[in-house]
This record gives structure tokens, C-alpha cells and sequence, in this order.
């Protein structure tokens, strides 16, 4: 039987390949100037570019454009060439096109206020289908090429893609169940404590299996090919891989340490999270002595020193997540620049490198012609090298700043730093510090898209298309049975697996699924996990209203609503000298989305409520420094002068009952008068206090109304009490 041609779609890689340089370079910016407002509050230009906008935009841009377009990239390049198949042509235009589609809308709505305020799943409900949709047309073009393969051995890369493409759309799937209240404004399905788990669930496993697991497929693929040396060890990657789909589904919670979480899912977090230390340290471990015979190319080559530093950040950041996940360092780190750091670590660090390691490889035999500048490839490392060290090194030292002085009595049993602002203003020198370092990551970027613009300036009049003969199918796979019975029979169990993509699929999606619930049910359906408070009561249609533009002003980057049970939190948010209680899991079973935050930037505001005055709060908004000395939060004077829609509220307050709020009948008749009545009652109180007459029919009397129930349910009268 004659051979068969097979010709590589390498057009398709050069697409996705540019596309993550392009929004690389647009996220890292977006992310520079968010570091510099922190340092620098008036480059906050509201309504739409303040840092609550522009945060999730930074975050999604290099995520999902940057990360994301250079996962597809190394996806169908290495799996053509591992499984000697094509992708299907339709599917790949509608997966790059549709992909880019989704980054547009996310950078156009974001900025505009549209958001589901949950952290890596912000972006609104027609997205999120979008996103669904794509990645589904990405799964049906990877698994035709499974099915039309002419290798039976799935390679140690391929399992990595698999695990990915799975979970990745479990976790999407699951996280943003919503119930629409317009267009771009949604209502998650999960409220308080149960939502705070589903997002943490969804938020540190996209982390693992957009950040991590496919950038080790790509690992497997690249740095063999770039060192010319087989990987290490077969028998190690297996187990590399088996540990990390098993046991990192399980560490979400560590999140949520001291929260109003049930302890025991956080406990269960935390164990899973300092055992992924193990295989993770294994694939480093795997990755680096797959250089073994090659440490000398090392200095020459900055393919190999991008992959070598990448490697290593990943042996950081897999070292210092499970220390960040242990109960006592978390009650110090949680809430700081730590995390910030570790973020960062891993995603420029581990990925970022990854990245421009392979695409320096992948450039000259995408555009057929010789790398412009090894020099100036080698100046790109040094560059983001230094950046990335200064940027995290500055965070650590902020973060550890921030946690030492949150905590800190003096000798007689006082906060030693009483006013939140002072830890504020100390961390001024860091912010500039942490902008000096992406400053360099980026100008590291800048010349390597100069390097390979000038590549491609060199390129062939037209491209050579790659191909292949091989020999059909069934031939292929006995030689490779032969193979694997023949060389490798220690593994030939795996192996097996290996031949039945199937199969192998399936126990991938079973070690997730299994896993997840088995933290998700306790979670959702043993009574008394979240027990009610009998004074904790719906908001008003007004406050539900504020609530949103809460969300929609992004305030939850820098603020958080959870007070945990500690003696400095607790004092520190009390009143008249008495501590605050700390936030009890009944308080939150209204919230759709919770609001518990992951960053404190500014003070916690779980108990806001009552703590100030009307007129002090307007003036906040409209210009914080005027009220707080040294605040670096944005201005949001358009709150003061945009109309407050009444007439959009009546269909949020249907939402919320249909999600079993228990709204009573005015509120589901007359939600928009009973709206218009609380906000005419504040607006005369307001000006009672000497501010400006006409706000009831303003945006940021909504806000007041919210900032002013904060906690307010929670002051229990002595007769009251949880049930």
C-alpha cells in the first residue's frame, strides 16, 4: 500500500503565534500603567481607565490573549508533527478568529464596566458562551487529529494538551452558571460561601491547567527539541503527570484560609496543596536534566537560557504556592503584594519565558529564514531577566511589609499602625520599584518583537509548506505496538493507555470530576455548612443597585469584605473601641457574586456600614485624597453627575428572587419606587450634612446606600442570633 502525504498547517501556528506577541505587548502595558497608578493615583482617568477597570483587563489580556494564543500556537505545531496529522482547516479559521473575537469584546467591555466581578472570569455571560463555543471547535480539531493520527504513542506532551482542553472547559463550564439581567449583566447561580468555593475551585485550577499544564506539554516538546537530547526520563514524566492531574484539583480552597469557609475544605486545600510540591519539583527536576550533555549550549544558545529560567521559576513558584497555602504563612501573606509576587512569578516568570524560549525556536523554521539577531535575543533575556527578579523581589517586600504592620501592637496592647493608610504610604518606594521591573520585561518584549519583525522582513517570497509521507495508518500502529512490547516493557502499561486516546481521556476528566465533587457536594449539600442569621436580610432594590456599580467601578481589586478572626483585624474595624465581630458564613447568603476579595490595596469594608457619614462618602468618591491624605484610590466624580437608571433595577430585583433571595411582593412590583423612595430620603440627609442638593437621581447615591448596609445585618441586638 502506497504512502500517504501529509502537509503541516504551519500558516495557522504563525497566526496564533503573532496574535500572543501582539496582546503580550498590549497586556503588559495595560499592566504597567495599573502598576503605576498604585504609585501615582491622578493616572487614573475615570470612568473608564481607572485601575478597578483596567485590572481585570491586564489579568484577562495575558492570560487568555497572551498565554492563550501561545498555548494554541505550540498546541497545533507540536501535535501535527507528534501525531503526523492535520487539523481541520474550517475549524482552525474559527478557532483563531473566534479567539480574537473574545479578547476584542473582553478588551472593549471590561473598560466599560461590564463584569462578573469574579476573579480570571470576569467577563460578562455572551463571552463566556463565546468562549465555550471556541473552545469546544478547538477540542473537535485536537481530537480529529488523535483520531486521524498515523502514531498509535501518545507522546508526554500530548497528555498535557488532553488534561488541559478537559478540565479547562469543566471549569469554565461550571464557575459561570449565571442568570442574565440584561445584556452584559449577570447574576452568578451560587451566592456567599458556596460561590466563594466554586471561584476558587475554577480560579486556582485555571491556573493549573491553563498555566501550567500546557506549558509543560510544551516543555516536553521544545526543550528536548531545542537541546537535542530526549527527555530525561519517560518513567518520571508518567508520574509527573498522573500526581498533577489527581492532586491539583483538590487545592483551591487554600484560598479562603480563615474565611467563612468550612475549615475542613480549607484544610483539604491546604494538604493537596503541599503535596503538589512533590510532582511538581519532579517535572522541574525532569525539564532540567533533560539538558544533561547540553549545559554548554546553555550560554550560547538563549532559546536554552529562556527555557532554563523558565524551568526554574516554575521550581519557585511550585515551592512557594504550597508554603503560601500552609494556615500560619497564609494569615500573613493573604490580602498583601506577596501574592502579587507569586502571581507574577509564575505567569512571567515560568510562562512568559516559556513562551519566548519557544517562539525564539519556533521563528526561523515558521518564517524559513534565519533569526535576525541572536545578540539581540540574548539582550531580550537579560533585559526580562532582571525585570522579573526586580519585580518580585519588590512585591515580596511589600507584601511581608503590608502583613508585619496589619499585625502590629506596640507595648501596651495597641495597633502599633491604627490608620490603614499608613501601610499605604509605606509601600509608595515598592509600587515605583515594581514599576522600574515590568518596565524591563517589557523593553525585553519590545526587542524581541523588533528581533522577529526584522525575521519576518527576511522571510521567502513564498513559504515552503511542510510535509510528511508516511505510511497508512494500520501499519504505523503495529510498528508501534512492536515498539512498545519490544523497548519499553516496564511501562507497558501505560503505553496501552497511550494507544486508547479514549480511554486515556477519559480517566483524565474522572480524576477531575471524581475530585471535585468530592469537595463540591459537602460544600453544597450537608445542612449547616452555611447556617442563616436571622437579622442578615436582602438588600434594598437601591443598595442591590449600588452593589453593582460596586462591582462595575471594579472596588473589589482593592478592597475586601471578609474580616477574619483575628485580634488585629478585629480591633482594627471596630468602633468606639469595641472589635468588630468577625464575618460569620450567614452574613454572605444574599451575595451573588461574593465579594470577599484576594487583595487589600485599601481597607476591608465588611463592616463599612454606619462608620461615616454620608457627606464624608460623597466627597470620598469624588476625590479621595480630600478625605484621606495619601489614599492612592482612583477619583470617580462621574458617580456624582451620571443618572442612576431607575428603571433597570426592577428586572436585577426579579433575578435575585428567581435565585431565591426573599424578596418581598412591593419589592417585586415596585422595586424601581421603592428605589427612588430610599434614594430621595439619603439625598435629604445628605444635604442635611451641608453636601450638594439633587443626588437622589445620581449613581453615587446607590453606592452610599450600599457602603452604608455594609455589616449593618451582623450587629446583632442581644435577643438575635444565628439559627
Amino acid at each position: 500500500m502506497a504512502n500517504e502525504t501529509i502537509k503541516y498547517d504551519d500558516a495557522l501556528v504563525r497566526r496564533f503565534l503573532t496574535a500572543a506577541l501582539a496582546w503580550g505587548a498590549v497586556g503588559m502595558l495595560v499592566g504597567l500603567w495599573c502598576a503605576l497608578q498604585l504609585a501615582l493615583p491622578r493616572l487614573n482617568f475615570a470612568p473608564y481607565f481607572t485601575f478597578g477597570r483596567l485590572r481585570p483587563l491586564h489579568t484577562n489580556a495575558v492570560i487568555f490573549a497572551f498565554a492563550g494564543n501561545a498555548i494554541f500556537a505550540a498546541v497545533y505545531y507540536s501535535s501535527q508533527r507528534l501525531l503526523k496529522a492535520r487539523p481541520l482547516d474550517t475549524l482552525s479559521k474559527i478557532h483563531f478568529w473566534g479567539w480574537q473575537a473574545i479578547i476584542s469584546a473582553a478588551a472593549i467591555t471590561l473598560p466599560l464596566g461590564y463584569t462578573q466581578a469574579k476573579e480570571y472570569a470576569e467577563l460578562e455571560w455572551p463571552i463566556d458562551l463565546a468562549i465555550a463555543v471556541v473552545w469546544v471547535t478547538f477540542a473537535v480539531n485536537f481530537f480529529a487529529m488523535v483520531r486521524n493520527r498515523r502514531e498509535k504513542h501518545l507522546y508526554v506532551a500530548l497528555w498535557f494538551y488532553i488534561a488541559t482542553i478537559i478540565t479547562v472547559a469543566i471549569l469554565h463550564i461550571f464557575n459561570n452558571l449565571v442568570i442574565p439581567a440584561g445584556l452584559f449583566k449577570s447574576y452568578s447561580i451560587y451566592a456567599g460561601v458556596q460561590d466563594a468555593f466554586m471561584q476558587w475551585w475554577y480560579g486556582h485550577n485555571a491556573v493549573a491547567f491553563f498555566l501550567t499544564t500546557p506549558f509543560l506539554g510544551l516543555m516536553y516538546y521544545f526543550l528536548p527539541k531545542a537541546a537535542e537530547r530526549p527527555v530525561f526520563s519517560y518513567r518520571l514524566s508518567i508520574l509527573h503527570f498522573w500526581s498533577l492531574v489527581f492532586i491539583y484539583i483538590w487545592a483551591g480552597p487554600h484560598h479562603l484560609h480563615y474565611t467563612s469557609l468550612p475549615q475542613w475544605a480549607s484544610t483539604i486545600g491546604m494538604v493537596f496543596s503541599v503535596m503538589l510540591w512533590m510532582p511538581s519539583w519532579g517535572g522541574m527536576i525532569n525539564g532540567l536534566l533533560t539538558l544533561r550533555g547540553a549545559w554548554n549550549r546553555v550560554a550560547e544558545d538563549p532559546v536554552l537560557k529562556f527555557f532554563v529560567v523558565a524551568i526554574t521559576f516554575y521550581g519557585m513558584s511550585t515551592f512557594e504556592g504550597p508554603m503560601l497555602s500552609i494556615k500560619s504563612v497564609n494569615a500573613l501573606s493573604h490580602y498583601t503584594d506577596w501574592n502579587i509576587a507569586h502571581v507574577h512569578g509564575g505567569a512571567l516568570g515560568w510562562v512568559g519565558f516559556m513562551i519566548f524560549g519557544m517562539t525564539y525556536w519556533l521563528v526561523p523554521r515558521l518564517f524559513q529564514t534565519p533569526l535576525y539577531s541572536k545578540r539581540l535575543a540574548t539582550l531580550h533575556f537579560w533585559t526580562a531577566t532582571i525585570g522579573i527578579v526586580v519585580y518580585v523581589v519588590s512585591m515580596w517586600a511589600s507584601g511581608i511589609t503590608q502583613g508585619l504592620m496589619w499585625r502590629a501592637f506596640d507595648d501596651v496592647g495597641r495597633l502599633q499602625y491604627p490608620d490603614f493608610l499608613e501601610t499605604v504610604t509605606r509601600l509608595i518606594p515598592m509600587y515605583w520599584l515594581r514599576a522600574l521591573g515590568g518596565s524591563l520585561y517589557i523593553t525585553g518584549l519590545g526587542i524581541g518583537i523588533y528581533n522577529i519583525v526584522r525575521t519576518w522582513r527576511a522571510r521567502p517570497a513564498i513559504y515552503a509548506v511542510p510535509e510528511i509521507s508516511v505510511p497508512p495508518m494500520i501499519r504505523a500502529v503495529r510498528a508501534e505496538q512492536k515498539e512498545a512490547r519490544v523497548l519499553e516493557p516496564h511501562v507497558h502499561w501505560h503505553r496501552k493507555w497511550e494507544g486508547l486516546p479514549a480511554l486515556f481521556t477519559v480517566l483524565v476528566a474522572a480524576a477531575v470530576i471524581v475530585a471535585s465533587l468530592f469537595e463540591i457536594l459537602p460544600t453544597f449539600l450537608i445542612g449547616g455548612n452555611v447556617p442563616t442569621i436571622n437579622s442578615v436580610k436582602p438588600y434594598t432594590p437601591l443598595e442591590l443597585y449600588g452593589r453593582d456599580i460596586y462591582l462595575r467601578e471594579g472596588c473589589y481589586n482593592c478592597h475586601s469584605q471578609m474580616l477574619r478572626p483575628f485580634i488585629d483585624e478585629t480591633v482594627r474595624y471596630g468602633v468606639n473601641g469595641q472589635p468588630a465581630e468577625y464575618s460569620k458564613p450567614g452574613e454572605f447568603v444574599y451575595d451573588h457574586p461574593f465579594q470577599w476579595g484576594s487583595k487589600r490595596t485599601g481597607p476591608d469594608l465588611a463592616r463599612e456600614g454606619g462608620r461615616r457619614d454620608e457627606l464624608w462618602l460623597l466627597r470620598h468618591f469624588d476625590n479621595p485624597r480630600s478625605t484621606s491624605p495619601g489614599s492612592v484610590m482612583p477619583s470617580y466624580p462621574h458617580l456624582l453627575t451620571d443618572p442612576l437608571p431607575f428603571g433597570v433595577i426592577q428586572s436585577r430585583v426579579d433575578v435575585m428572587a428567581m435565585l431565591g433571595v426573599p424578596y418581598g411582593a412591593d419589592a417585586l412590583a415596585h422595586a424601581d419606587g421603592m428605589a427612588q423612595h430610599q434614594a430621595s430620603e439619603l439625598a435629604t440627609k445628605l444635604r442635611d450634612e451641608g453636601g450638594p442638593a439633587g443626588m437622589e437621581g445620581k449613581d453615587v447615591i446607590a453606592l452610599i446606600a450600599y457602603m452604608q448596609r455594609l455589616g449593618r445585618d451582623i450587629q446583632l441586638a442581644p435577643h438575635e442570633g444565628a439559627k
